[in-house]
């Protein structure tokens, strides 16, 4: 299937330690300049909110560049605090919604969810808080160029905005896009109907997920609204599942049936609740109108900060194909959910973005997409069926990768990722693992 069995002259070269070391002192290096730019947009947003700040909203990084008469690194660090902000989501207002604090979504690609319709809406509706938040990115792939939705694993208080991503269409930030064929003109909304869970719910014994869906078929769940959000409660109902061995996967359908609940009966509950009692007296009607079904997919061999073993390793590949093939799969309608299996709908698009996290969403989910991308690329994956343009700039204000790194697409891929959401592919064996991935399905494929 791949387009060439030749392994590239790049990877070749990445065999040496040295060589390895280097790459990974490179892209740390990079990202502790975004990890500084990020504290300074904090820094700049605290003041910001003082009554009568002193600085007018300046970090103190800033002011050591002005104190220095070096106003041209003090004109580039602040367009790098503004490129990497994190404003939106290291407000207080949504402080509790980060799973982790070190992990906040940057302003220019956060998912922000629309309150449109009968969905509600937050009571901090304006300028950089529009819309709901959560804690998600925009990703698009540098070298196969399909778009994710890179996100952490839900909160049981953050679950209804993840499940209400999928009951609208939604689209990429239109400031994500530099091209100009692509920046003129809006985002294309997607439906979203896959989502893909990289990290078991318990690990270690430790909560790594909070679930969101019922575990037993045909039974439902109420998911109420965060508080302040005027939304309607959603009814999620568990309709399949099954293990699929050979990806080492789980793969669960499930539906979300928003609720019409009357305005007087506000759901304030932060937990979710059983359907034991009489849901339509409680939550309102079930608005069948609105139904939407989505496949969900647990990948069950990926260990909390580490990579699959290498006996996984073929699992691995076997996901990544079930995962690509199931967002294609358009023979059932996730959205008019009782339609024939001829129904032509104008809503289902042929490969919209796919929702993927971890725990955090950073490490193995960035890992995920790194290899999506460059086994699509290498031609081990399918080109992708989106009708998009490559339209996020994939250059760093940074600038370029070291000349030395400049032919290697797995540190190009990583940079590019760790520009749209902070610290992905997050730890060396992942980056490792990355490169031995790449190298094996070369190998596999034979001269």
């Amino acid at each position: 299937m791949s387009k060439s069995a030749q392994t590239p002259a790049w990877l070749h070269v990445v065999g040496t330690d040295k060589y390895i070391n280097n790459a990974l002192r490179a892209l740390a290096s990079r990202e502790s300049k975004r990890y500084t730019a990020r504290n300074a947009s904090l820094e700049s947003q605290q003041r910001a909110d003082k009554p009568n700040p002193p600085s007018s909203g300046v970090s103190k990084t800033l002011f050591s560049l002005i104190a220095r008469k070096d106003s041209g690194k003090a004109d580039l660090f602040q367009r790098h605090v503004v490129h990497y902000s994190i404003a939106a989501g290291a407000h207080e207002d949504h402080q509790e919604m980060n799973r982790y604090m070190d992990i906040i979504p940057y302003d220019r690609t956060r998912v922000v969810v629309l309150h449109e319709g009968s969905y509600g809406g937050s009571e901090n509706a304006e300028g950089l808080w529009h819309g709901r938040y959560l804690n998600a990115s925009w990703v698009q792939e540098r070298y196969g160029h399909r778009w994710w939705i890179a996100a952490q694993a839900p909160l049981q208080y953050t679950a209804h905005a993840f499940l209400s991503v999928m009951l609208q269409p939604i689209g990429h930030p239109p400031d994500m896009s530099t091209s100009s064929a692509c920046a003129s003109s809006p985002s294309r909304p997607y439906r979203v109907r896959t989502v893909v869970q990289l990290t078991r719910n318990i690990e270690n014994g430790r909560r790594k997920a909070d679930p969101y869906f019922p575990n037993e078929i045909g039974k439902s769940v109420i998911v109420p609204p965060e508080e302040g959000c005027h939304a309607s409660a959603l009814k999620v109902t568990l309709l399949d599942r099954r293990s699929i061995e050979d990806a080492h996967c789980i793969q669960s359908t499930v539906s979300i049936v928003p609720l019409n609940a009357s305005p007087t009966k506000t759901i304030k509950s932060r937990q979710f609740t059983s359907t034991d009692h009489d849901d339509e007296d409680y939550y309102g009607e079930e608005n069948h109108a609105q139904e939407i079904i989505f496949n969900h997919l647990l990948y069950l061999s990926w260990p909390d900060h580490g990579v699959p073993d290498s006996e996984d390793r073929d699992s691995l590949l076997a996901f990544l194909h079930l995962v690509d093939r199931t967002n294609r799969d358009t023979s059932r309608c996730p959205v008019h959910v009782g339609a024939s299996s001829d129904h032509v709908c104008p809503e289902v698009d042929a490969d919209p973005p796919i929702m993927v996290g971890c725990s955090a969403g950073v490490g193995r989910t960035g890992s995920f997409i790194a290899l999506s991308s460059l086994l699509r690329h290498c031609g081990f994956l399918p080109l992708t069926a989106q009708h998009t343009c490559p339209c996020v700039d994939h250059e760093s204000p940074l600038g370029p990768i070291p000349n030395e790194f400049k032919d290697d697409l797995v540190i190009q891929e990583i940079d590019s990722l760790r520009e749209q959401r902070p610290g992905m592919v997050q730890r060396p064996e992942q980056v490792l693992l990355i490169y031995e991935v790449l190298a094996n399905a070369f190998h596999d494929a034979g001269p």
